[in-house]
């Protein structure tokens, strides 16, 4: 999201993520204009195809290895930039990144020139922005397609939609990971990405067995108390690092990738650790804590919260969530977590140092 519009971004993003269109998924897998310079993604993949995935709105057969690649998909970049590929555009969702391509990724550029950067402000994918690129692969797996808006996109070029086992923005990284590596030609070697992601967090865990005795909850002060389900990336970060979420977290939530709560449910935060992600660590932690109801529960009174910046590089990160950007964040919450959840209140949670 643009770091001085963030706050309109989220909104747009939060009250009409069902409308978003992002990409479609009709038609088949590509690969991005230009190879990174990751040499442990190269690899002969035109043997690879054809291909068929299987999305939200049927199927899309990708023929032959693609070469110019677009992502609508919000996040979709960074695993195409993963698997030794460098999109001919990008969507941008964070903003302040040039070719929306984030600190955690940008070695994958190699010497490729950066993505063309596309806008969704809420209505979909800019359609004609994106057919003048000449993409023969539209991915948006990390995204909220209408059916409409996939039908459009699959006239230029096949696209590879949302899965539709999971909410509109609801796919786990791992599984965006593996469909957009079966669309480049490149399912081993997005499955050998996956494993070392995955062994992060195992580490994490065997550090930290204390996680698995607790549970934790992701929020942000928008308007209100907004709280993220067990379908949202943020707070798959933590259930693949052994928190449990709070049991009837998505019977409030509904349907979709969050909500906002009522002061009724604030009941909801008071978890082992509360994970915040806020626009400023001042003024906003204060407003938090001056509320007379969420300011009283034993979440805040035994220090147990977290803190994230959500316009930080490392707030950018933690709302991406992705095969690239994961490592990146663990280095950072781990130990915020670790902090936050060590049963004594006098532990002060800090601040990673960038």
């Amino acid at each position: 999201m643009p770091r001085a519009t963030r706050a309109s971004r989220l909104t747009g993003l939060l009250t009409s993520v069902l409308l978003l269109a992002v990409t479609a998924v009709a038609c088949g897998s590509s690969d991005s204009g230009s190879d990174a310079s990751d040499s442990g993604a190269k690899g002969s993949a035109s043997t690879a195809f054809p291909v068929t995935i299987a999305h939200k709105y049927g199927s899309t057969t990708i023929k032959s290895e693609p070469k110019r690649i677009v992502t609508v998909g919000l996040t979709d970049q960074d695993a195409v930039l993963a698997l030794g590929k460098v999109p001919v555009g990008t969507t941008e969702w964070l903003g302040g990144y040039k070719g929306a391509i984030g600190p955690w990724a940008k070695d994958k550029l190699g010497s490729s020139p950066a993505p063309t950067v596309l806008k969704d402000t809420g209505t979909g994918p800019q359609v004609e922005k994106i057919a003048a690129l000449r993409p023969d692969l539209i991915l948006a797996v990390y995204a909220g397609l209408t059916k409409a808006q996939y039908t459009n996109l699959s006239k230029f070029a096949p696209v590879v939609a949302q899965p539709k086992e999971f909410n509109d923005f609801g796919v786990p990284w791992q599984r965006q990971t593996e469909v957009i590596g079966k669309a480049l030609g490149k399912e081993t070697e997005a499955k050998k990405l996956v494993a070392g992601v995955q062994g992060k967090f195992a580490a994490a865990r065997a550090a930290n067995p204390g996680f698995a005795k607790s549970a934790a909850v992701v929020a942000t002060p928008y308007e209100g108390t907004f709280v993220f389900g067990s379908q949202d990336p943020r707070s798959r970060l933590l259930s693949d690092l052994g928190f449990a979420l709070p049991k009837d977290l998505d019977k409030v939530i509904g349907d979709k990738f969050g909500a906002n709560i009522s002061k009724e449910r604030l009941d909801l935060l008071d978890q082992g650790v509360a994970l915040w992600i806020v626009p400023d660590l001042t003024t906003a932690v204060t407003k938090l804590h001056r509320d007379p109801v969420y300011g009283d529960l034993d979440v805040v009174k035994q220090g147990r919260e977290v803190f994230v910046k959500e316009t930080s590089d490392y707030g950018n990160a933690v709302s991406l969530s992705t095969v690239l950007s994961i490592p990146y964040v663990l280095d950072r919450l781990v130990p915020q977590l670790a902090a936050a959840s060590d049963g004594k209140p006098a532990t002060k949670v800090g601040q990673p140092a960038s």
